[in-house]
């Protein structure tokens, strides 16, 4: 009895070894392959980011090109549109997502971006109103971009409270990585020139203008073929258990998010966002009227300190990840948020010397006013720079000096990232285990509309009242997010952490 008792314990040992390797090594595929598809999000993350500005350095000249009765304002539609587009198109796959698998509304929204890339190519083959055919393309090319929502969404369910942080600061970097090598691959295709090659069977003209949104068509192919081979639906719980479906439903779901904070973290992000789309309009024309460069100069530096700022921006999401497990997720984004009041704080003009006013000299010279205007253009071979006449207040607001622009860009570009990563981190805890595809897309949206609204109050603040009325209303709307987040600090906490499950 003694030998049978020895055998059987035995093989209850061997079975129990035998079953520990399985389960171990069916969690060991099952991890990679959460992470696999968590890294095919953060492909479509940067190919979002370098849809935008592949072409964006070269819009303007396309525009000029295919459409003479195109100017500057209607310009302005044709970047908004990208936003606009992205606006409308995020809570849509929000939505889709919540109710069908994730593959569905990505494949659907690259297939788009990919096409109105393709159109976008070629837009100049009308006979008219090519503008509003590049118009239509943009506005297509954002829609698209609305899967973003879908991606965050994916991003925050297959994590757990411990992984998300690092998640999204890794797919912030991926983003941020997007945007400078957008400008640099737009850079590199600028060598076929204006002619470029004709393309006869498929009518088509391959040039600097349309070898950028056909490379961006391609990455989006490669998106799709990567996300329908290598995309897994997971999903894990708060403390990393998988879940079966990831739309799913359980008794986590039916209590209730607490809405202030869901409100709360979509005002904070649209003035995030609202901030840094101001930053980068007010860039080229600030420098130029500040520092009298011209157009060429304030493009080439100004490509220079965005792309040093991009970089900037990737070692900051690096930092967060460390910084938020030590010290929480919101004090880093209360940090972020006073970092960027002293940004543009510091652009504050001050002191007694003033702008180099452009064309001073002609205009209070007695005897060149006596001229003709047409005499004075035909006989002026050099770009006219300084602060334009035009703008009253440059007669009397102090310049801006190089330094405090510097200072200030170096500021910005640690607190917008910071702030960024840790708004939609914050708000993809604060909604738990509900499915956040909706949600997502609003938290988007309010970013798009922020992009949209951004340029449009800046330019013209800054054009009318100048450089101290405009930065004063965004240090202005800076306090005023750190005394709403001051006001809703302890509402703005983990779903888990709210209803007593775990401790922040």
């Amino acid at each position: 009895m003694s030998g049978i008792r020895v055998r059987f314990l035995s093989s209850s040992v061997a079975y129990c070894r035998l079953w520990t390797v399985q389960l171990n090594t069916m969690w060991d595929i099952y991890y990679r392959s959460r992470w696999r598809s968590i890294r095919v999000m953060y492909f479509t993350m940067f190919l979002s980011s370098v849809g935008f500005t592949i072409v964006i350095t070269s819009v303007w000249p396309y525009l000029q090109k295919i459409d003479e009765s195109a100017d500057a304002s209607f310009l302005g539609w044709v970047v908004a549109a990208y936003s606009l587009g992205q606006m409308v198109a995020s809570p849509i796959f929000g939505l889709w997502s919540n109710k069908r698998p994730r593959r569905e509304p990505l494949v659907c929204s690259i297939f788009i971006n990919l096409s109105a890339n393709i159109y976008y190519a070629y837009v100049y083959l009308p006979r008219t109103n090519n503008k509003f055919h590049m118009l239509i393309s943009r506005a297509f090319v954002g829609f698209g971009a609305g899967n973003v929502a879908v991606v965050r969404s994916y991003v925050a369910g297959a994590t757990s409270l411990k992984e998300r942080t690092s998640a999204m600061a890794n797919m912030s970097a991926c983003q941020a990585l997007g945007f400078i090598l957008g400008p640099a691959l737009q850079a590199c295709l600028s060598f076929i020139g204006e002619q470029g090659v004709t393309v006869k069977i498929i009518q088509l003209q391959l040039n600097m203008y349309t070898a950028p949104a056909l490379l961006a068509a391609a990455f989006g192919l490669i998106n799709i073929l990567l996300v329908v081979l290598v995309l897994r639906e997971h999903h894990v719980d708060d403390d990393g258990r998988h879940i079966n479906a990831i739309n799913y439903t359980s008794e986590d779901t039916e209590e209730s998010v607490d809405q202030v904070a869901v409100l709360t973290s979509n005002i904070l992000f649209f003035i995030v966002m609202f901030i840094f789309a101001v930053f980068e309009t007010i860039a080229t024309p600030l420098s130029m009227d500040m520092f009298a460069w011209t157009r060429k100069e304030a493009v080439l530096y100004n490509g220079i300190i965005i792309c040093c700022i991009g970089f900037e921006s990737i070692l900051v999401f690096l930092v967060v990840k460390v910084a938020s497990q030590r010290f929480g997720d919101r004090p880093v984004l209360l940090a972020g948020l006073a970092i960027i009041f002293c940004g543009f704080f510091i652009l504050l003009p001050w002191g007694n010397h003033y702008p180099k006013i452009q064309w001073a000299d002609v205009k209070n010279n007695s005897l060149v006013s006596r001229m003709s205007e047409a005499t004075i253009a035909s006989n002026s071979s050099l770009e006219p720079t300084g602060c334009p006449y035009e703008q009253t207040w440059c007669q009397y607001t102090p310049v801006i000096h190089l330094a405090q622009y510097i200072s200030s860009d170096i500021l910005i570009g640690v607190g917008y990232p910071a702030c960024n990563v840790m708004s939609y981190t914050l708000y993809s805890k604060i909604l738990g285990p509900k499915p956040q595809g909706v949600y997502m897309g609003w938290l988007t949206a309010s970013g798009s509309g922020a992009r949209t609204l951004g340029p449009i109050f800046v330019s013209h603040v800054y054009t009318i009242l100048g450089p101290r009325w405009a930065f004063s209303l965004i240090c202005g709307m800076v306090v005023g997010a750190i005394i709403l987040l001051s006001s809703v600090y302890r509402k703005l906490i983990a779903f888990s952490a709210r209803h007593g499950r775990i401790v922040e």
